[in-house]
């Protein structure tokens, strides 16, 4: 950041004050991944930054605004993801090494910000089109590229044409961030962790190419 912080009132943020902003949102994402959403208070996140309910005020105008700046900046680090997809082969091993890279990737991504996203997701599914926007935004870092490579095998007669390539790749997907979201209710049915993204990544590659890959 290089002054182009405000305050809630409009004023740039000078370099303390930026590192106090970092701070208050590095400490709410540090609880919300210990606490419940609705249970995070102001008061709660400046005593863990060490200053006043009045400084995170100066930044934020309530404990949600802080969070969709975490999402906004979580969204942001989200693009990464298309070079998982833009411009890999799937063709024979390297198109297994595609899909297996990709849901390593994603399951890594998803980990990484687990809590924030958990926010995210609540939000989207209230029907808040502001959560609803970066939970897109996140998702089409992938989509997009994954539409790319599929709408690229159809043209050279690798995939049916009656395949819808977006529709594909949105399922796929949706896929993905549903099993990453929710990898710890697998044990109680019986999926090892191990078993997992291996099988997961098989799927991948079948909703691609239509076929298994190669070993």
């Amino acid at each position: 950041m290089t002054g182009q912080v405000r305050t809630v009132d409009g004023r740039v943020a000078g370099r303390r004050g930026q590192a106090t902003r970092q701070k208050l949102l590095d400490c709410l994402g540090e609880m919300l991944s210990t606490s419940p959403y609705r249970d995070v208070k102001v008061i709660d996140v400046a005593r863990m930054a060490g200053t006043s309910p009045a400084t995170f005020y100066q930044y934020f105008p309530d404990v949600e605004g802080a969070v969709l700046e975490l999402a906004d900046e979580m969204a942001t680090e989200s693009t990464g993801l298309s070079h998982l997809v833009a411009g890999r082969s799937w063709a024979g091993r390297a198109g297994a090494q595609t899909a297996t890279d990709l849901v390593d990737g994603f399951f890594s991504f998803w980990r990484k910000n687990d809590a924030i996203l958990r926010v995210v997701d609540l939000g989207a599914a209230e029907g808040d089109k502001r959560f609803n926007r970066i939970r897109t935004r996140v998702l089409n870092a992938v989509t997009g590229p994954l539409t790319e490579s599929i709408t690229d095998l159809q043209s050279k007669g690798r995939v049916g044409k009656e395949v819808s390539p977006p529709a594909v790749a949105g399922a796929l997907v949706a896929m993905m961030a549903q099993v990453a979201g929710h990898q710890k209710g697998f044990t109680g049915t019986g999926v090892k962790q191990a078993e997992l993204k291996p099988n997961l990544a098989l799927l991948v590659h079948l909703g691609v190419t239509g076929k298994k890959p190669t070993r």
